[in-house]
């Protein structure tokens, strides 16, 4: 049987590393063993072997095969409902502590990349772009409010100084972040990957775990083997399928479509992104986009309720990418794809317990790449026994949609109608 691939997208097809580890087909022991290879499987692996913990990590497909192989590749701090939002619902000390947090998961990312010497096309500086004069103030609030926790690194741009940055008339100012940064987000995980196994972990691929078994010690089945382990990080995001019901309850997968263009000519680059940073729109559904290590502008957005596959990707994004960029017109799309991320009710990450040694960290709602870098090294020091921020994050409520699996879809469809309008009527 031929062993599982990764999308079609240009992640894919420019990996570092495509070598394929070999699935479980015998039964092992571990400290720990971590179900799926994405961004929060890789950094809570990584944080416990430097801890000197026996690792194993099951992957049912590829090292990120889901959205940490897929997303836009792009450093963007917080949560994806900010800290003013949680100090409002979950109160002053709630949102201090998660204010605290709110910026290191781009540090973790930076200190595994120079560590490690991981090969990813890492950059500085990320923009979000307003997209009119409501979306501008929010800009302000932003800065403000995020200065307020520490983070210093911002500078606010003006219609006329995103110029300097953006090639496109569609924007009326924006922020700019410069601790935010791109990369390529399959070759970061499958960097952390290889400086995960030099470490003495171990990675089997094609091993989708079919059963979590509780106990002092859990067992963790596969279809050929089992591992035993101290115990168990779950890992698997919108990729977990129904392995753990409880879990499939309080979120709900979303899709998100990405495009790459073919290699642009330097002065194309130059006049579509001129600084060569990273850009998302302030809009509820938003675009964003960048520039790849070789000169191609990647562009996603599209979001799709339920994780539904469009049947044709560029239909979607093309059109959004020539309204930013019309000067693109014409211009081949080499790669297009799409991918799944977690949404919970609240829009805030869900970290908990199962029983007393089964660990979880899931629905980063659109902020994974950051969030779950954290989410590692906070899983990884709750099972140390460090478990205060781990708390901070588990003490937040974790609620189902209403209506089960048949009413999430449309009551979240039709709240993405609203923000919508509200986004093209600038209100």
């Amino acid at each position: 049987m031929a062993a599982p691939s990764h999308t079609t997208s240009y992640y894919a097809a420019s990996a570092n590393d495509k070598a394929f580890r070999a699935p479980l087909t015998n039964h092992i022991t571990a400290d720990i063993c971590v179900i799926g290879a994405g961004f929060t499987g890789m950094s809570s692996a990584l944080h416990l072997a430097e801890q000197g913990f026996k690792v194993v990590v099951l992957e049912a497909s590829r090292i990120g095969f889901g959205a940490s192989g897929r997303n836009g590749g792009q450093i963007v701090h917080s949560y994806s409902r900010d800290i003013d939002f949680i100090e409002k619902h979950y109160g002053q000390d709630t949102g201090r502590e998660m204010g605290k947090m709110a910026f290191e998961g781009g540090q973790i990312i930076r200190r595994l990349v120079d560590q490690y010497n991981i090969d990813c096309d890492l950059k500085d500086g990320g923009i979000f772009a307003a997209c009119n004069s409501r979306q501008l103030r929010e800009m302000e609030e932003k800065k403000a409010l995020w200065e307020a926790h520490g983070h210093t690194q911002l500078e606010m741009l003006t219609p006329d100084s995103i110029r300097d940055h953006v090639g496109s008339s569609r924007y009326e100012g924006g922020l700019l972040d410069k601790s935010g940064g791109h990369f390529h987000p399959l070759n970061l995980v499958l960097g952390e990957a290889a400086a995960f196994e030099s470490l003495g972990g171990v990675i089997y691929e094609d091993s989708a775990v079919t059963q979590v078994q509780e106990g002092d010690k859990a067992v963790i089945h596969t279809a050929t083997g089992s591992v035993t382990a101290d115990f168990v990080i779950v890992a698997g995001n919108a990729y977990l399928g129904g392995l753990i019901p409880k879990l499939e309850q309080k979120a709900m997968p979303c899709g998100t479509q990405v495009i790459t263009t073919e290699p642009l000519n330097e002065a194309q680059q130059r006049e579509l992104l001129p600084q060569d940073n990273c850009v998302e729109d302030c809009n509820y559904l938003l675009d964003y986009f960048r520039l790849s290590g070789d000169g191609r502008l990647i562009y996603g957005g599209g979001v799709t309720y339920g994780a539904r596959e469009p049947d044709k990707i560029e239909s979607l994004i093309v059109p959004n990418m020539l309204k930013t960029f019309p000067q693109l017109k014409g211009v081949k799309v080499d790669y297009a794809w799409t991918g799944n991320f977690l949404l919970t009710l609240m829009r805030l990450p869900q970290f908990g317990r199962i029983g007393k040694n089964i660990y979880y960290a899931q629905g980063y709602s659109g902020h994974g790449v950051t969030s779950s870098h954290l989410a590692g090294k906070v899983l990884c020091d709750a099972i140390k026994g460090q478990a205060e921020r781990f708390d901070i994050f588990a003490g937040l409520p974790q609620y189902p949609f209403p209506g089960g699996r048949a009413l999430r879809i449309p009551y979240t469809a039709m709240g993405a109608w609203y923000y919508n309008l509200r986004d093209k009527l600038g209100i």
